[in-house]
């Protein structure tokens, strides 16, 4: 699968580092996130890789990594490049049982950290992965399994999307402050509304994929806020559907509250 330039220049430029800092310690490099799934956007996009070691980390192979992700991001400050280090044997159990593990979230090194050891990541790899180093998915033993990849979307919703609608909630914080923005309502409309998808579909799409899901999933009168949303994630030089940030924000906001009392409230025969 060909990728972007700007992600196969930041796979090399970490796949330089880290051979540096750490000969053969990087045994598989794969690309997981929107690059698999077709979704890449240069003005949006973080590029999301799950690194396989060639041991359990010690603590000066974390020190080496730290290096080679620091060096990285000074020669190739965007995009952001956010994944997970694992070994081959947890690529084969549920990474609901891997715990912790060296990641780099937000740009950030952390020793020990869990939000994309998830069903979805191994899910993604064993069906989308996109092969920089090692053998191809196909020819992993990937854990993937369809009512583990629900029942974690539906915990996702319930429990990260519900806290930061009521965070975002709140104007005058950080949180939503950035909903005043454009890519922040984009990225948030668009990601509720690919865990509903997979909540009724079992499969996983992409973000532009999740938002023509949503023109259809939902009732007309939420096609304004998706449709914003998809304009934002393809091109932010074409005029706002909205006459204010604000008005955007609102409408952002409610259509978040929809979707999980959509998702979350339980069915009655």
């Amino acid at each position: 699968m060909a990728v972007h330039p700007r992600v196969q220049t930041l796979a090399e430029a970490f796949l330089h580092s880290v051979d540096s800092e750490a000969p053969g310690m990087v045994e598989g490099l794969y690309l997981t996130g929107s690059v698999a799934l077709g979704d890449f956007r240069p003005h949006a996009s973080d590029v999301d890789f799950v690194v396989v070691t060639a041991r359990r980390l010690t603590g000066s192979d974390r020190d080496a990594l730290r290096r080679a992700h620091s060096r990285t991001r000074s020669l190739v400050p965007r995009p952001q490049f956010n994944g997970i280090h694992v070994l081959w044997e947890d690529l084969a159990e549920d990474p609901l049982a891997c715990g912790p593990v060296v990641s780099v979230l937000g740009g950030r090194f952390r020793n020990k950290a869990s939000a994309d050891v998830n069903p979805v990541t191994w899910h993604v790899l064993a069906q989308r992965g996109v092969t920089v180093r090692g053998p191809l998915p196909v020819e992993l033993n990937v854990w993937d399994e369809r009512e583990s990849l629900r029942a974690w979307s539906f915990g996702n919703l319930d429990e990260h999307w519900r806290r930061w609608r009521a965070k975002a909630g709140r104007l005058v914080t950080p949180r939503g402050l950035a909903a005043l923005g454009s890519l922040a309502p984009s990225w948030s409309v668009l990601s509720v509304s690919r865990l509903h998808f997979t909540l009724c579909t079992g499969e996983i799409t992409s973000k532009s994929g999740a938002g023509r899901y949503a023109l259809h999933a939902f009732p007309e009168r939420w096609q304004k806020i998706v449709n914003e949303c998809l304009r934002v994630r393809r091109d932010t030089s074409m005029p706002s559907l909205y006459e204010s940030a604000l008005a955007r924000r609102r409408a952002a906001l409610d259509f978040i509250e929809m979707v999980l009392d959509d998702a979350l409230t339980p069915r009655t025969a």
